[in-house]
Formats: structure tokens, C-alpha cells, sequence
């Protein structure tokens, strides 16, 4: 009997910490995104653009400009393209928007950090026109340090803005090297920096770090959601994936029937 008592008190108890732990986490979140962009809101002209249809609609080209991971690399060297973040985010554009021409395009370099990215920024990325850029940089910026990673961020930002491209900033995803509890791990200092510029310049920010913390929080193991350290696998990037289609998403009123 003490025994049974004992675990149904350290259950509860365990529930009740998890709980609390996640609802201030998402309190965090929403005092984070508070100025950020809406979600509901900053793709609207994208949106509109995606419901037209022939011979009224013209084609929407979505890019992700980032290190390995959008690049699709799982156990280096393997690449898994069509179930990496970027595919998987043409997948649930397509099934919301069943008339819209779509193009994903990742100028995605594996290796590479934010201020590589920058250099060939203009060259790259922009001749890509495109209609929404998301950038994924912060894994590979801890290897240049926070000030270098906030320049060469501001310049991509800038340069965006001033094309009139809507931007979306990822935080990053896990490194199973670190402890993402950790309030002072370094990618938690990068994922911040970039939850600071989107709110700065008032752009959409995907906080995939925030994501799995939660995920990590509640008690799931996250080396389920990886193909290596740094790399997620098929589970991981649909984390991410998921968290993109939010952007996407139209009110039920606006869905197009088939």
C-alpha cells in the first residue's frame, strides 16, 4: 500500500512539474513573439497570391537558404531530400493551395555558417525572387561566435527586406552535444539572438529550438528525432515542417474546394 501511494504521489507530482515547466514555456513564447510577426497575418499577400488560379496565378518560389540541415543531410553523407523540411514544407503548401505553381528551392550549403551565407547572399539567394525566404544558420554560427553571426544576419535581413520578400527566421534545431535545457548552452544564446532580430525587424520566426525543448521537457527523447548529433532525421524535420505550415495555414472560410 505505501508503495502504490508513493508512486501515484511521485506521478502526480512529475505531471504537475511538467505541466508548470511547459506553461511557462509557452508564456516565454508568446512575450518573445509579442512584437515578432504574425502568423496569422504576414503571409496574407503570399496567401492570396496562392489561391489564384490559371490564368490569373503566377508561380510562388519558397526558399531556404541554410547549413546542412535544410540541405536534407541525415548520417553525413547521406542526403535525404524528400523527407527534409524543405520538401516536406512544398508537400503541405500544395495540399493547402491545390491550384497554386510552387517552386521550393534550397540555396542550402552543408557546412556553412551565416557569414559565408551573407557573401554569396545577393548572388544565390536573391536572383531566386523569391516570395518568402526562410534562413537556418544558427548550428554552424557557434563556430563564429555571436557578434559575427549577428552582422552577417542583419545584412541578409536587410538585403530582404529592401526586395520586399517576405522573411522567416529559424532558430535552430537540436546538437545532442549540448543540453537543451540548459539556459546557458550555446545554441540557446543563438537561438535567442535570433528570436531578438525577428522582432527587431518585425519578420516570422520559426522557434524550433523552443519546439523541442517542449518536446524534451515532456519527457520525450530527442535522440529519437535525430539521424546524428547535429542532423534530424524524418521525425525531426517534420517537427520543423509543422511548424512552417502554421505560416501557410488559411481560415477555414478561405480553404478552396476541389
Amino acid at each position: 500500500m505505501i508503495t502504490k501511494i508513493s508512486f501515484k504521489f511521485y506521478m502526480a507530482t512529475t505531471v504537475k512539474k511538467v505541466l508548470q515547466i511547459s506553461f511557462m514555456l509557452f508564456i516565454l513564447n508568446s512575450l518573445v513573439t509579442a512584437q515578432q510577426a504574425n502568423w496569422n497575418e504576414y503571409l496574407k499577400s503570399v496567401q492570396l497570391e496562392l489561391l489564384k488560379t490559371w490564368p490569373d496565378n503566377r508561380t510562388i518560389n519558397i526558399v531556404f537558404h541554410g547549413h546542412s540541415v535544410p540541405c536534407g543531410y541525415f548520417a553525413t553523407p547521406v542526403v535525404n531530400t524528400m523527407v527534409a523540411y524543405p520538401h516536406l514544407t512544398l508537400t503541405n503548401v500544395k495540399e493547402i493551395y491545390p491550384y497554386a505553381v510552387v517552386n521550393v528551392i534550397t540555396t542550402s550549403k552543408g557546412g556553412e555558417n551565416a557569414e559565408d551565407a551573407e557573401k554569396r547572399f545577393t548572388r544565390d539567394v536573391l536572383s531566386m525572387k523569391p516570395d518568402v525566404l526562410f534562413i537556418d544558420y544558427a548550428l554552424n554560427d557557434r563556430n563564429i561566435g555571436l557578434l559575427r553571426a549577428e552582422k552577417a544576419w542583419r545584412k541578409m535581413i536587410e538585403a530582404t527586406l529592401n526586395v520586399g520578400c517576405k522573411l522567416i527566421l529559424l532558430t535552430p534545431t537540436p546538437d545532442l552535444t549540448e543540453d537543451i535545457l540548459n539556459e546557458h548552452a550555446p545554441l540557446e544564446a543563438h537561438a535567442q539572438q535570433i528570436r531578438n532580430l525577428a522582432s527587431e525587424y518585425k519578420v516570422g520566426l520559426v522557434d524550433s529550438y523552443l519546439t523541442f525543448k517542449i518536446l524534451k521537457q515532456s519527457g520525450k527523447n530527442l535522440s529519437e528525432y535525430m539521424a546524428q548529433n547535429n542532423h534530424p532525421n524524418e521525425y525531426g524535420h517534420q517537427v520543423v515542417a509543422d511548424e512552417i505550415k502554421k505560416w501557410f495555414l488559411l481560415s477555414t472560410t478561405e480553404i478552396p474546394s476541389l
